[in-house]
């Protein structure tokens, strides 16, 4: 389990390898990750992306998904690509586009093509200066 989001709070299944996994027939919010310094830190990662699926096994995971070659380039091998998944408990599709909006403005993954900005005060959401 990695968690994700703001202040971590999004409790993702994984990481795991992204080549040899099976996707599951189930919708999700997925992040993809590298590790960018493997030897030093094994257990950091990077999301180089973020998205969501109505069915994960027809989002073209593992790797005819449209951005999987960046995903690829990023992480330096097919074999360095990982991702983790996270089924929000009644998350409708708004909910996990939602969430993918607040990943991408938190990690600012390279390999999405939407940019979101923090559209919040750091006090919203429990920061103190």
């Amino acid at each position: 389990m990695i968690r994700l989001g703001t202040a971590a709070g999004y409790p993702f299944d994984g990481p795991r390898l992204l080549g040899g996994w099976t996707p599951p027939v189930a919708p999700a919010v997925y992040a993809i990750l590298c590790r960018p310094d493997a030897e030093a830190r094994p257990g950091r990662y990077a999301v180089i992306y973020a998205g969501q699926a109505d069915d994960l096994a027809a989002a073209g995971l593992p790797f005819r998904h449209p951005r999987a070659p960046c995903w690829i380039a990023r992480a330096g091998s097919r074999w360095k690509v990982h991702i983790c998944t996270y089924d929000p408990p009644g998350g409708l599709r708004s909910h996990r586009e939602q969430i993918v909006r607040e990943l991408a403005a938190v990690y600012r993954p390279r390999c999405n093509r939407e940019r979101y900005e923090h559209a919040w005060e750091d006090e919203w959401i429990g920061h103190s200066r």
